[in-house]
């Protein structure tokens, strides 16, 4: 398995958790965000300089933008984390088609545009991972979260059918379906929501942002190379 990484969505608690811990197996970087500038600032505080490759800002609803990211891609890389991504809380009927739209371009039409930028290049070589962090409403489904939830539940489809089409010429395409995991994603939530959603939980805790790297770590590694297709569940059991 080659060492060059494109973690889409780093500054994120997730995509910095995962971030770290591939830094300490010895991966190169290639670190992208949006916003949150002072998060990647704080992560390059973390981890050795020469970690990290180069870290490109764009907007990921944007077209243009997503244009311009791929241009700026310009060392081979070997594995793409999809960790990024926002969610919408509310009634379905009350979602705008704004909202409506950018949540589909971030979650599904840019990783799509992503894959297909670096995948023949993948192909050439006959090796790469391809790694989505998805959401147990992908499975489940979420009231309040409907649009989010579907974009979700394309990213896991995306993930088996793709698999399915790369798997001979050496490439593995997974995901990770986190639970209840402590992000600022779930800050919404009252203290009375987060008690009754922990008490569903066998494992009894929220989940950390280091959960999840640890499984992706996992998923980049050899010992994963006959996993394909799969949605690794990091819910404590819910």
């Amino acid at each position: 398995m080659g060492k060059n990484i494109l973690i889409v969505g780093a500054s994120g608690e997730i995509g910095s958790a995962i971030a770290e811990v591939l830094t300490e197996k010895g991966y190169q970087l290639i670190l992208h965000y949006n916003q949150s500038r002072e998060s990647i600032h704080e992560l390059q505080k973390k981890v050795q300089e020469e970690s990290i490759l180069s870290v490109l800002q764009a907007d990921l609803t944007n077209e243009a933008e997503i244009e311009s990211f791929l241009s700026r891609i310009v060392f081979p890389v070997d594995a793409i984390i999809f960790a990024g991504g926002t969610a919408h809380y509310g009634l379905f009927q009350e979602t705008t088609i704004r909202e409506m739209e950018d949540l589909l371009h971030l979650h599904v039409q840019a990783p799509w545009r992503i894959t297909r930028h670096l995948l023949p290049d993948m192909l050439q070589r006959e090796r790469g991972k391809i790694i989505f962090i998805t959401s147990i409403w992908g499975d489940k489904g979420a009231s309040n979260e409907v649009i989010y939830s579907s974009v979700k539940g394309a990213q896991n489809s995306f993930v088996k059918a793709l698999a399915k089409e790369v798997a001979a010429s050496g490439i593995a395409v997974n995901a990770i379906s986190p639970g209840f995991i402590e992000t600022k994603m779930n800050r919404h939530l009252s203290a009375a929501e987060k008690e009754a959603l922990l008490a569903e939980i066998p494992a009894n805790r929220a989940g950390k942002p280091s959960d999840v790297a640890h499984a992706a770590a996992f998923l980049l590694g050899e010992d994963a190379g006959y996993i394909h297709g799969e949605i690794l569940h990091i819910d404590g059991g819910w």
